[in-house]
């Protein structure tokens, strides 16, 4: 399973986010971000407990102060669907 998360975090805490998330072992992508949002995070997991454990860890991670996650579709495009 396959989600991708946009967080906005305090000014200045970017790099902290940053760097506790990207620790996570179900993320496998974490980049800073400019807009609406500070914080692109991009999480694989096997199973739907362990994507939520890591979206609940993701969302309490300090500094955060929102997130919005959206779960991918599997069979409408990307390389989820070469993973078949």
């Amino acid at each position: 399973m396959l989600a991708y998360i946009l967080a906005t975090c305090i000014p200045g805490r970017e790099k902290d986010v940053i760097a506790k998330i990207k620790v996570l072992p179900e993320v496998v992508e974490v980049n800073g971000v400019m807009g609406k949002y500070d914080v692109f995070v991009k999480i694989f997991a096997d199973n739907a407990m362990k994507i939520d454990s890591a979206i609940s860890k993701v969302r309490n991670t300090p500094h955060i102060t929102s997130t919005f996650t959206m779960p991918a579709i599997y069979g409408q495009g990307g390389s989820i669907d070469e993973e078949k």
